[in-house]
């Protein structure tokens, strides 16, 4: 046979490709080439994005403090300030960047059941009890944090405006009702927060917070009784709070 011969022969005859093989745990093989020992990395999950849309609830406790008061008698003064449950809810909007830094906006309604604080004040032998109720509050804030990429948590701080809701004051004078002649139920002010949030379960998340309040000055004008035309003033009032809430994501087709 000659040398020509033998390599028609080789030319004609079918190349015989082998079967492909199956690994170990009797899956298809890997096309793009297996790894080393058959083994194959697990699939790259991207980071979580906080991007979108949310809403959700919150219940917590609040501490209110009356802070000074004072009047035009120069009587002595005694306050008493409730620990109160609160609850309510939240909606809002992240927006995250490259790089984990994260804006947002919040509007928080939250009720104040039973939320009192009682101010008394002496003069000689008169006393006068004044009764503020707090019954809801508002607050409209941004947002400004950081998310870690690799773990789904966001650590962010809040600010801005406040608006508290309230039924009116109570006064009584030597223990028998009494009303006043004017007041300046100014139940507005400024408030700050932070907060972490962690996303647990797809777009469900938790959170705890801690936002304080701080409100105008109230005054109030006695009628005419032991302590009529003593005027009542308070300042610097402030609300803390402590909630835990729970928050839906919406979207997360938008962002980085």
């Amino acid at each position: 046979m000659t040398i020509i011969g033998s390599l028609s022969e080789a030319v004609a005859q079918p190349y015989y490709y082998p079967p492909p093989q199956r690994d170990y745990y009797g899956s298809p093989p890997n096309y793009y080439g297996p790894a080393p020992g058959g083994y194959y990395p697990p699939p790259v999950v991207p980071p979580y994005n906080w991007s979108g849309f949310y809403i959700g609830g919150n219940l917590g406790v609040g501490f209110n403090n009356t802070g000074g008061v004072s009047d035009t008698f120069g009587s002595t003064f005694g306050t008493t300030n409730n620990t109160q449950f609160l609850g309510g809810g939240q909606v809002g909007v992240n927006y995250e960047f490259l790089g984990g830094a994260v804006i947002g906006a919040e509007a928080m309604f939250d009720w104040l059941p039973n939320t009192q604080n009682t101010i008394t004040v002496t003069n000689d032998a008169n006393t006068a009890n004044v009764t503020l109720n707090n019954r809801w509050l508002t607050t409209v804030t941004g947002k400004l944090g950081y998310a870690w990429g690799s773990f789904p948590v966001l650590l962010y701080g809040k600010g801005g405006g406040a608006w508290v809701g309230t039924s009116s004051p109570g006064l009584t004078v030597n223990g028998a009702p009494a009303s006043f002649t004017t007041s300046n139920n100014n139940n507005f002010g400024w408030t700050a927060g932070i907060g972490v949030e962690w996303a647990f379960a797809g777009n469900w998340s938790a959170r705890a917070e801690w936002d304080v309040v701080g409100l105008q000055t109230q005054s109030f004008t006695v009628s005419g009784t032991a302590f009529g035309t003593d005027v009542i003033t308070v300042n610097n009032r402030s609300i803390n709070m402590f909630t835990a809430g729970l928050n839906y994501k919406f979207g997360g087709w938008w962002g980085y």
